[in-house]
């Protein structure tokens, strides 16, 4: 069982703010603050670059977070590379992969710009076809059959939509890709940490801020060790190469030679604590929780006259985006905030795309989800988005 008083005790901003916004970014709690700053107080050391004790630990706990994600997600230490966030994991594929001349990539018409942009920004190299979604934002994994063919080297799709919270058929579009030899990422933005991840696509992009509810500035991707050939790394320097001689040089083994630079070391330490605390809580009761939430939320808003809610009900996960009276999705959200403290989004939440095929240009108001939120909070919304639609 959750224990979701327990919970909110961990996230104080919560005794000022009725926040719903987790789809941006997860409020971070104490524990994984206080593991950031054990960091500075007592290894603030670069890593892989001193012999000295702080260095060294600083080292250890670093690749601990690494063991940790990888015997969570049951996958090889050497197959998790870390970035600074599900963005910068997409662009290390789009433009570390090895295409050919005549390749092409399905993505959705319903992505995030953050895997939608770097596969446009390809055009002139490789083809880019786009499977289209139905009106509550669900692809059809069948459909896949008319865009694949010979040349299809990636298939890339988002697990959870980030603007109405649809919930893909992974499984389905998987065993497709599998049987035609293509590769499957899946963009885990919105489910991991949410709900069990139940899938293993041959890459998995993850963000840490999210549903993990880790620091911000942290991420990691997941490459199988197969595919890594097929993915040149494009961030080169500090700490990915094991020899250079002249104009010549010699990689690291994965993961280090894609990881360049000083890293984010805090933010990894926070990562871990994060993961430990997540799983304390456990992904299923936490999907279970939120689950009913979000059913509770969507139900509510639907009673409200002048209201239109986006996605179905028995579909989506932790998100519920809406519009009221045609209003700008910005004021709403203004007054929102002004009147009561709430924090949801408004806008086009980064994802252009989904709103064109919901037909909602204007953008939604989207409420967002986790584990720290509770009853109060939605009948806190549902009563000031009551009033707003009596008087606009």
């Amino acid at each position: 069982m959750l224990n979701n008083t327990l919970i909110r005790k961990d996230f104080p901003i919560l005794e000022e703010y009725t926040y719903l916004d987790s789809a941006s970014t997860s409020l971070t709690p104490i524990p994984v603050i206080d593991a950031i700053n054990e960091y500075y107080l007592k290894y603030n050391a670069n890593i892989g670059r001193g012999a000295y004790k702080i260095s060294i630990e600083a080292g250890s706990r670093f690749e601990n977070t690494r063991k940790l994600i990888s015997k969570t997600l049951n996958t090889s230490p050497e197959e998790i590379i870390f970035t600074k966030n599900t963005t910068e994991g997409i662009n290390l594929i789009s433009n570390g992969f090895q295409f050919k001349k005549g390749d092409n990539v399905i993505i959705s018409n319903i992505e995030h710009h953050s895997n939608y942009i770097p596969w446009l920004n390809l055009k002139n190299k490789i083809n880019i076809k786009i499977l289209q979604a139905n009106k509550y934002g669900i692809i059809n994994p069948n459909d896949l059959h008319e865009l694949i063919d010979e040349n299809t080297r990636i298939i890339s799709i988002s697990h959870i939509n980030n603007a109405i919270g649809s919930l893909q058929p992974i499984k389905e579009i998987q065993k497709i890709a599998k049987d035609k030899g293509i590769i499957l990422m899946v963009d885990c933005a919105q489910s991991y940490g949410h709900i069990p991840l139940d899938i293993k696509a041959d890459i998995m992009v993850f963000p840490g801020h999210k549903g993990i509810m880790g620091p911000v500035g942290t991420g990691f991707i997941y490459i199988k060790k197969e595919i890594q050939k097929h993915i040149k790394p494009v961030n080169l320097g500090g700490g990915t190469i094991t020899t250079t001689q002249g104009e010549e040089f010699t990689l690291e083994q994965s993961p280090h030679c894609y990881e360049a630079g000083t890293q984010n070391i805090a933010g990894i330490f926070g990562l871990k604590k994060a993961i430990e605390y997540t799983n304390t809580i456990g992904i299923e009761n936490i999907d279970k929780y939120t689950s009913k939430l979000t059913t509770k939320l969507y139900e509510e808003l639907n009673q409200i006259e002048n209201i239109k809610v986006y996605g179905k009900k028995d579909n989506i996960k932790n998100i519920v985006s809406f519009s009221l009276n045609n209003l700008n999705p910005h004021d709403v959200s203004k007054i929102l905030d002004e009147t009561g403290n709430i924090c949801v989004r408004s806008g086009h939440h980064c994802t252009i795309p989904t709103l064109n095929q919901i037909e909602c240009t204007q953008g939604t108001i989207r409420a967002s989800l986790h584990c720290y939120n509770n009853q109060e909070d939605i009948e806190k919304l549902i009563e000031i988005i009551n009033e707003i639609s009596k008087v606009f």
